[in-house]
């Protein structure tokens, strides 16, 4: 069961209407490393998980996720302003104008659709944690790409929470794959010759080797 409560996760505000801004924060709406995605990431990887924590955490970060998402979708809106003005979109907003009526759909910033494609499960909590780990790094590197590119300030607070609360969620699934230990995937780790090779294949240098046969760990930031 979900909640929805009607005071967003955190106030966002513009500065003033930016129809090309808004078109740019539709990547983080609908675009392959936005929040749709990671909301229907972890909720989707949550349904097979037995431990009941791990099971929590998936799905407490899930619903964050689908706050960020309506922080993202609420700035979009006050980015558009109230005007059909086809005229002052870009190729990206084009839609926004002449399809949706202004309201934020789920597309990226060139107007492509969302799509489950983007969403990856596999089964196994070693492979789909690190998964959510890259899928929260690029979402940060996205979100700073963004507040590098769009010059108001109420929008860059927006970006600021919204990425700081990624790396958070980054750390969280740092956590959690820190606890699997032996299981799934991450049994037998490196048990065979096989495993231990490194084919140096580029000269000059050696610059990495195999000789510990551990699965990766993560420290916790300080």
């Amino acid at each position: 069961m979900f909640k929805h409560e009607k005071a967003l996760l955190h106030e966002v505000g513009v500065e003033r209407p930016n129809p090309n801004y808004a078109a740019m924060l539709q990547e983080q709406l609908g675009g392959p490393h936005g929040e749709l995605k990671a909301a229907m990431q972890y909720l989707s990887q949550s349904f097979r998980i037995k431990d009941p924590a791990l099971k929590d955490l998936f799905l407490d970060i899930a619903a964050e996720e689908l706050s960020h998402m309506e922080m993202v979708a609420a700035t979009i809106n006050l980015l558009n302003g109230h005007e059909l003005n086809a005229s002052n979109a870009t190729v990206g907003t084009i839609e926004a104008h002449v399809l949706s009526g202004l309201n934020p759909v789920l597309t990226n910033a060139s107007g492509e659709l969302w799509t489950a494609a983007y969403v990856d499960v596999t089964g196994d909590l070693a492979a789909d944690i690190l998964s959510n780990i890259a899928a929260e790094q690029r979402a940060k590197v996205v979100y700073e790409y963004l507040y590098r590119q769009i010059n108001d300030k109420k929008v860059r607070e927006t970006i600021d929470f919204l990425l700081n609360r990624e790396e958070a969620h980054n750390t969280l699934f740092r956590e959690a794959f820190n606890k699997l230990q032996e299981t799934g995937s991450l049994k037998d780790w490196g048990v065979t010759q096989d495993s231990k090779l490194y084919f140096d294949l580029s000269t000059p240098g050696k610059y990495f080797s195999l000789n510990a046969a551990n699965p990766p760990k993560f420290e916790s930031p300080q």
